[in-house]
């Protein structure tokens, strides 16, 4: 990755400024030159305004930051403070979100999202856990992990340890969204993450003993940023505590969304742990969102959008850095793939409604089958008819869907004794399959042509 060019400091800027050309510089001053909330790095590569360098350009941005900025109680390695700004497009993130990650999304059964979301919430937990690892190493197909989280199996090999103590970590977040934030919470959270993953197993749910990390760009092995000394990590990490559980008479005034993402930066930037940094960051930002009352992001899986552009990610901690703290730059990142999250959910809730509605009108047409299928087998069956082959186990079942285990068994004999699921036993289990054919058996049994 291609390191961005330090930002002029404002001094500097002012330095270079005649005084007469300061009417014209003063003419352009705006934080959101061409309508965007431009690093140096970007601005110097498009056209100044008529009758500017490019150097007057950005002196005149500068001015106008500056009086937006707001200081906060997180400091860089040199103490100085890190700052924000709430540009109009944060403004404008920030209400879309405000309003979005609180509505209603309504399900295939016509209720809110969260008075029927089991199965959403476990799909999403297993997105995120998958997605997070892949982040940072993991190399096994989601096929093959979903199926060993949705199952209970152990994880065989190191990606998929990653995978599963994600998982578990993220439940275990749910558990504290009620409680304020300690370093122990941090530490235990990063051993819950790094269990039988690390180079060296002490490492795990403790702060890094040494000044040998640095974050590199892992395609080239770039240096892209020296984290504070480890002698600081304690201080810092209950500093960043203090302001994890801030309140809203807390000055400044700090959204809870812009905490929440702030809290992911800070631990990016301390990178406090020998590894699973990106994993700890975005568990305690979930954290942080749940504890504020946005129920809506259980359900998403912002590591899914971020692994799909990582450089983005990456960029936006370097605009931070490169230019006086402004943390702005990550900030309208984080805006942004929390939207595409949200959006990704929506459409995810609308295209399972859409199957979910397809296989009931199937299941339905007959007078024998009205109402012979509860709302956790007609999932199954939509499951099922996009994949031929699939095989299903009972505990998955019922840990998919939040039942005992006899209900969950009897779902899924009710289907094998219908003829559309098959029915084989692997060691003191059963397995049901998919026939290929399921949906001419439906059709026949619905008494339509197959």
């Amino acid at each position: 990755m291609r390191l961005p060019q330090h930002a002029p400091s404002l001094q500097k800027a002012l330095a270079q400024l005649a005084s007469e050309r300061m009417a014209p510089v003063l003419a352009q001053a705006s934080p959101l030159p061409a309508g965007k909330y431009l690093h140096w790095d970007e601005l110097r590569r498009r056209p100044a305004p008529d009758g500017l360098t490019h150097d007057e350009w950005w002196a005149a941005v500068t001015l106008s930051r500056v009086s937006l900025f707001q200081p906060l109680p997180l400091l860089d390695k040199q103490g100085e403070p890190f700052v924000f700004a709430t540009p109009s497009p944060v403004a404008i993130d920030l209400h879309h979100i405000d309003r979005d990650a609180a509505g209603h999304i309504r399900t295939a059964t016509g209720v809110p999202l969260h008075e029927d979301s089991q199965r959403y919430l476990i799909s999403s937990l297993i997105e995120e856990a998958i997605t997070s690892s892949q982040l940072e190493g993991a190399s096994t197909t989601r096929t093959v992990a979903a199926a060993m989280l949705r199952s209970g199996r152990r994880p065989r090999d190191l990606s998929e340890r990653m995978i599963f103590n994600n998982y578990v970590a993220m439940e275990h977040l749910r558990a504290l969204r009620d409680v304020k934030l300690t370093p122990g919470h941090v530490l235990d959270l990063h051993r819950m993450l790094t269990e039988e993953t690390l180079a060296d197993p002490d490492d795990a749910g403790r702060y890094r003993r040494d000044d040998e990390v640095r974050v590199v760009d892992v395609r080239d092995g770039t240096p892209l940023h020296v984290p504070p000394a480890h002698a600081e990590l304690p201080g810092r990490m209950q500093r960043l505590c203090d302001f994890a559980n801030a309140d809203e008479t807390a000055q400044p005034f700090v959204h809870p969304v812009l905490r929440a993402i702030l809290l992911h930066f800070m631990i990016g930037y301390d990178h406090p742990f020998a590894d699973g940094n990106g994993r700890t960051a975005r568990a305690l930002f979930y954290w942080s969102m749940a504890r504020s009352g946005y129920w809506l992001m259980e359900y998403t899986s912002i590591s899914h959008i971020l692994r799909q552009a990582p450089a983005r990610y990456m960029r936006a901690y370097l605009h931070t850095e490169t230019d006086k703290n402004d943390t702005t730059y990550f900030l309208l990142h984080q805006l942004r793939t929390i939207r595409q999250a949200i959006a990704a959910l929506h459409a995810y809730v609308a295209r399972k409604t859409r199957e979910q509605r397809e296989t009931e009108r199937l299941l339905t047409a007959s007078p024998e089958l009205r109402g012979r299928f509860n709302h956790r087998q007609i999932a199954l069956l939509n499951h099922a008819l996009r994949h031929a082959g699939e095989a299903y186990r009972v505990d998955a079942h019922q840990r998919s869907h939040g039942v005992v285990y006899q209900t969950a068994r009897r779902d899924l004999l009710d289907l094998e004794e219908l003829g559309l699921l098959e029915k084989a036993r692997q060691g003191n289990a059963f397995l049901f399959f998919a026939p290929a054919d399921l949906r001419e058996r439906l059709a026949g049994l619905a008494g339509k042509p197959a």
